[in-house]
């Protein structure tokens, strides 16, 4: 059903009101559905327009969407939307920072150590002696990445693995807020083998300290980008120092579109948000940001990639990542982040002007006010 903004509004706040856990009835999640669908065409309304205005934009087998020289696209990200998956290996389970956009906002001390000597991959946790063996047994990946918190922490640690990987032809990325990188660690992890530097300049609004450090990754890695979530904090601090960054040589920017958890939400309350594919939560904002990045770079002829991260893109991931792993049509892990649809959380959108529903039509008879919904 095209249920109306308006009925859309009526229904979602009642569907707040109800106790925490409590079951929609088949009928009221028909309406919930619909009311999910009509979001999300507005939202992608509103970024197909901002996406016509992108010129040069160009598809990566249809998989996600950039501009610049392909040649500069990533290809940790190239791995994980088109080669054999991207594998992700865990160690650091603390940060130094506390980002509001971060899934682990609110909760950073509490998160569950690896283990001595460890390395999470695959579900599984190896000494750091085993990974030849794994090498030498499991099919090799095209590409792994280093995440979990903050790696400069201890980043003396991954000098090692990173050279057997190296050793081995795998491509390789790590993800940093830049705040810890010295002329010193980037060297090591450069002669160590690291294929690609990724720096979350938004977890410090684009600190001067931070973008030299970018500049100095460049000396000793053979691929530096930035990748975060694109917020109206990160436009702003951007623009405020687009010269100086520019500047460093960078190869790509990937627009990472926000989404949200249970953990930072709260953060964001009172923006209107959607769910992409009943999955992924995120503001309106955060990918038209990203357009309006990509229309600026093309027009200005920026000498790197700026990649549309994009829940899109992630969703195509999921699906890409399941087919690599051998299963069934259509499978993926895609899903969303919370036990439940976060009906007040939805209401500032439903209640946004600016955000008109695509197409609307009156409820059938039996999902109407005063009719029993069964």
């Amino acid at each position: 059903m095209k249920i109306s903004k308006k009925d859309a509004l009526m229904w979602f706040r009642f569907f707040a009101e109800l106790p925490e856990g409590e079951t929609l009835l088949p009928h009221q999640q028909e309406i919930a559905f619909a009311v999910l669908t009509q979001l999300e065409d507005a939202a992608e309304a509103r970024h197909a327009a901002l996406e016509a205005q992108v010129p040069g934009l160009r598809s990566l087998d249809g998989r996600t969407l950039f501009v610049g020289d392909e040649g500069n696209f990533p290809q940790g990200c190239r791995s994980c939307l088109t080669g054999t998956g991207l594998s992700a290996v865990r160690r650091t389970n603390r940060c130094n920072l506390a980002c509001p956009f971060c899934y682990d906002y609110g909760c950073l001390d509490a998160q569950p150590p690896v283990g001595e000597d460890l390395w999470e991959i695959g579900g599984t946790k190896y000494r750091t002696a085993d990974l030849p063996m794994l090498l030498s047994v499991s099919r090799r990946p095209s590409g792994i990445c280093y995440v979990y918190l903050e790696p400069f922490m201890e980043i003396g640690l991954y000098y090692e693995p990173i050279r057997i990987f190296a050793e081995a032809g795998v491509h390789q990325h790590l993800y940093t807020n830049g705040t810890l990188a010295t002329e010193e660690n980037l060297r090591a992890l450069g002669e160590a083998g690291l294929s690609e530097l990724r720096f979350n300049l938004g977890a410090t609004n684009c600190a001067p300290k931070v973008i030299e450090a970018i500049k100095t990754a460049k000396r000793f890695i053979p691929r530096v980008g930035i990748e975060t979530p694109m917020t109206p904090a990160f436009w702003e601090s951007f623009h405020a120092r687009k010269r100086e960054i520019l500047a460093t040589g960078l190869d790509f920017i990937n627009c990472a579109e926000l989404h949200l958890g249970e953990n930072n939400l709260e953060n964001y309350l009172g923006e209107s948000l959607y769910m992409y594919r009943q999955g992924y939560l995120s503001p309106v904002w955060s990918r038209e940001i990203t357009l309006r990045l990509m229309r600026e770079a093309a027009e200005e002829n920026w000498p790197l990639v700026v990649h549309d991260c994009s829940n899109r893109t992630k969703f195509v991931r999921d699906l890409h990542g399941k087919a690599q792993e051998g299963g069934w049509f259509g499978a993926s892990s895609w899903g969303s982040e919370f036990s439940s649809i976060p009906y007040g959380a939805l209401i500032p959108a439903l209640e946004d002007d600016t955000l008109p529903f695509v197409t609307e039509e009156e409820l059938p008879e039996g999902y109407r006010p005063g009719d029993i919904v069964l």
